[in-house]
């Protein structure tokens, strides 16, 4: 898992460069097919159930799953890269949201409290913890910050296949939920909404939006429970 999820922070770190006004979205997943085939990886998300593209972009208002296509970047735009990568068997998956250009003071300051739950959460991944203290602890740093944490969709256990038991919410209470054992594999994604939480479904059954219309943000990493701090898989 470490070495899918070097092949997933590669193609992040190509696709960060890329995210530029007047690149179109398709042009991004075409960019991440080749990285990813290069390294010898498939992406985990093409043909899953039937999804048509291999990675995630999610635009503004877009809080997952957004289809790469046509769509050009405008100055201003935040962008959502989730990717995923599947090597001899074993399945990595991290997400990132960038600016595209000069970015709002509220875009600016989403991305980084998104960022921060992320990290708060990494910290809260100990053996003998609680998951429902890792969800807590997110939805508290968000909230505190006048945000709000996206509630129909959570992270997620990971290993030889991509979406594996337990559900991580990013919300909940302390002390409940799975006890963390050394050796679990997760993949925690804050996903954090600027207004309401509340979400709704495209037309297209894909991509998830805000229902109110605001701005979404979404960081993830894939992390494995150790003796001591969690092991970040999804790094360089």
């Amino acid at each position: 898992m470490r070495e899918a999820g070097r092949v997933v922070a590669q193609v992040l770190e190509r696709l960060k460069n890329e995210a530029a006004p007047g690149r179109k979205t398709g042009e991004l997943d075409g960019i991440a097919a080749e990285e990813i085939a290069r390294r010898g990886a498939r992406s985990s998300f093409f043909g899953y159930r039937d999804y048509p593209a291999h990675i995630c972009t999610s635009v503004n208002n877009e809080v997952v799953h957004g289809i790469p296509g046509g769509r050009v970047l405008q100055e201003g735009d935040i962008i959502s890269l989730d990717v995923g990568a599947i090597l001899e068997g074993f399945q990595g998956d991290a997400a990132i949201t960038v600016g595209v250009g000069k970015v709002s003071e509220q875009a600016g300051r989403l991305l980084g409290v998104t960022h921060g739950a992320l990290e708060t959460a990494i910290r809260r991944c100990r053996r003998g913890q609680r998951l429902g203290d890792v969800s807590f602890a997110i939805q508290k740093y968000v909230e505190e910050r006048g945000f709000s944490v996206v509630r129909e969709y959570s992270g997620h256990g990971i290993g030889r296949e991509l979406h594996e038991e337990p559900q991580i919410p990013n919300f909940g209470l302390p002390g409940q939920g799975p006890l963390l054992r050394r050796g679990m594999t997760l993949a925690l994604e804050p996903m954090v909404n600027a207004g309401g939480w509340r979400t709704r479904l495209d037309t297209n059954g894909w991509t998830v939006l805000t229902d109110d219309g605001g701005l979404s943000a979404h960081f993830e990493h894939t992390v494995a429970i150790t003796d001591g701090d969690a092991e970040v898989l999804t790094v360089l």
